[in-house]
């Protein structure tokens, strides 16, 4: 029976395991659609960054109470989850509490941290879903978590709470399976919380408890490995990608553009000629009209998003009622990412689908809205820009389709023929001071 179960295990867990890895390298493959960049500069700054921003959570601390809130999650998620390898292993070889033996009573208390972090877990998951659900916090209402991206944050809330019972339910019953001296079950002593919980079940038979303790511990791995495959499908993927989009982040000053050498070199050609490459050229993109025009690292922001919303609150355009919101930028992005990828999953290299980034899943009056003020940069816990995306495609609005406002092209006009915003003769120069 047990190498049947053994055997059983494995099969799940290879399959699980296998899937993930699957679509892993799947997003791998549609971040690297984008264009190269080096972001290799300055390693020291990158791991302070991956510490504090990633692991540290600094930009979370603005707000001490949701911070230690979060952190708590957070910590539980990393922490926690070192048990299961304990599980696994457990799985694998037929045995149970493989560690207890070589860890004696500092098993005990690492279990006791465990299950303390546990409780913390569930507390905060409760909170949480009440802010969501019951007080309806303003960002958490927005418009762009209609359907699916307000059902994923609560699925995720509800199986953390059920993961954590699972853990704490199944110590309870081992405890109390110790009790009874049942076959099997190392006397670890009590643990803190399921020590507690554990005499409730002393007038439950051993068979059924057993039934309850194995119950526990497959629905909990198997709770495990379908998170596991479920994270690449929601926002929750920032658990992996917040380290290396923490890492890569921009080390320039917030708001700085990059400069667009094609820009500068068609001016260079047109003033002198004679540096001009012989032959022909061919044709410059000037901006982003699709994810290929993007950076890979702007395709890295948008699969590290968590639209936690905090760029949108942040956001004056958002706040004043126009149709920009940053977080619907990075999710847009993010939707156009994954549509480009299961087109070259069906058709095993991108066959045009006559859609694009611009127009299609992000809007002119979205592009227009935008003040370039930075907040949203600033504001954001995993260092993602929405200001990049936004820039590169208004460039390609603006250069590529020459879409621009009435009062734009009035200016850039001027700007062509008097080498100022303002339509006065150069020659006037001396004279704009009074102006």
């Amino acid at each position: 029976m047990h190498l049947l179960q053994q055997i059983i295990f494995v099969a799940i867990a290879a399959l699980a395991i296998g899937l993930f890895t699957k679509k892993i390298l799947q997003i791998r493959r549609n971040i690297l659609l984008g264009k190269d960049e080096d972001l290799s500069d300055n390693s020291s700054k990158r791991w302070k960054n991956l510490l504090l921003l990633a692991f540290g959570q600094k930009k979370m601390f603005r707000n001490p109470l949701v911070a230690v809130m979060h952190f708590v999650i957070y910590a539980g998620f990393i922490i926690i989850n070192i048990e299961i390898l304990e599980i696994v292993l457990d799985g694998i070889l037929g045995t149970h509490r493989l560690f207890f033996p070589y860890l004696g009573g500092a098993y005990t208390f690492i279990i006791d941290f465990f299950e303390i972090l546990a409780v913390g877990v569930i507390t905060v998951c409760i909170i949480f879903l009440a802010r969501r659900n019951i007080i309806k916090l303003k960002r958490f209402i927005s418009k762009d978590l209609n359907g699916w991206p307000r059902s994923d944050a609560n699925y995720i809330l509800i199986a953390e709470i059920i993961l954590m019972t699972l853990f704490l339910t199944m110590n309870s019953t081992d405890r109390a399976l110790q009790l009874q001296n049942a076959f099997g079950f190392h006397n670890t002593g009590n643990f803190l919380i399921s020590g507690m919980i554990a005499p409730l079940f002393s007038h439950v038979s051993q068979h059924s408890l057993l039934i309850i303790e194995r119950s526990c511990w497959w629905l909990h791995i198997l709770g495990i490995f379908t998170f596991l495959n479920y994270l690449p499908y929601s926002k929750h993927l920032h658990i992996m990608l917040a380290f290396p989009n923490a890492y890569f982040t921009r080390l320039d000053v917030n708001g700085k553009f990059d400069n667009m050498p094609n820009v500068q070199n068609e001016v260079k050609y047109m003033m002198q000629p004679e540096l001009a490459p012989a032959g022909d050229t061919a044709p410059q993109k000037f901006g982003a009209k699709d994810i290929f025009d993007l950076s890979w690292k702007n395709l890295l922001d948008a699969y590290s998003c968590t639209e936690c919303g905090r760029c949108s609150a942040a956001c004056p355009a958002t706040q004043t009622g126009k149709l920009l919101s940053p977080r619907k930028i990075m999710m847009s992005t993010r939707d156009r990412l994954e549509a480009v990828g299961k087109n070259i999953n069906t058709n095993g290299h991108f066959k045009d689908d006559g859609q694009t980034l611009l127009n299609n899943y992000i809007t002119v009056e979205e592009l227009r809205a935008c003040t370039t003020c930075n907040a949203c940069v600033v504001e954001c816990p995993v260092s993602i820009s929405p200001l990049d995306i936004i820039i590169e495609l208004r460039r390609a609005l603006v250069m590529e389709d020459s879409n621009a406002p009435q009062e734009w092209n009035t200016m850039f006009g001027n700007i062509e023929n008097n080498f100022a915003p303002w339509k006065f003769s150069p020659d006037e120069r001396d004279a704009w001071n009074n102006i």
